[in-house]
């Protein structure tokens, strides 16, 4: 049987440049606590449900401006 070779356990710290983080720091956008990986861009799961119901219940909206009739480019009856 072919024994598995086994590397020595590293003795040194790794040199080089400092581990950067893939996002920046932010704020959460419900509370406004710090953000945490898992939950990003929310710092908890509360959080991230509290949005999740914001968009189901339809709370995030743009209010839309209806036209007016007679706008430009619309014909009203008696017009030719």
């Amino acid at each position: 049987m072919a024994r598995a070779r086994k590397d020595p356990p590293r003795t040194e710290e790794p040199t080089g440049a400092e581990v950067v983080p893939l996002y920046r720091p932010r704020k959460c956008a419900i509370c406004g606590k710090p953000t945490v990986r898992p939950f990003h861009p929310f710092c908890s799961r509360r959080c991230a449900d509290i949005d999740l119901n914001h968009w189901l219940s339809g709370s995030y909206t743009i209010p839309a401006v209806e036209a007016e009739p007679g706008g430009e480019g619309e014909r009203r009856d008696g017009d030719d």
